[in-house]
């Protein structure tokens, strides 16, 4: 069953560090990110199966330099949630659909 996972820290290099970790840990796809609070706190998103996104995010956060702000799976989500993270990934000229 696939699912997101969403990983939100402060700061844009420790997001950089948590990717890598992500990518590296389990079979997962980065999707994109959002920055707020002029990239401040950044939320990054993943996609794949339930244990490789909760693999990912565990290794993220073993590896993270800074707090970890939230995180979440959410296993099989809805069409509307997909269509959101569409949207930003082109804000930021990711290739969604690769």
């Amino acid at each position: 069953m696939q699912a997101i996972g969403l990983f939100e820290l402060q700061g844009y290099v420790p997001a950089l560090t948590a990717v890598d970790a992500m990518l590296k840990a389990a079979n997962v796809k980065f999707l994109t990110w959002e920055k707020k609070l002029g990239g401040w706190l950044v939320t990054i998103v993943i996609q794949g199966e339930v244990s490789a996104v909760e693999a990912a995010l565990e290794a993220a956060e073993r590896q993270s330099i800074r707090k970890v702000a939230a995180k979440a799976v959410i296993a099989n989500p809805h069409p509307e949630i997909m269509r959101q993270i569409e949207i930003s990934a082109h804000k930021y000229n990711f290739k969604f659909d690769e």
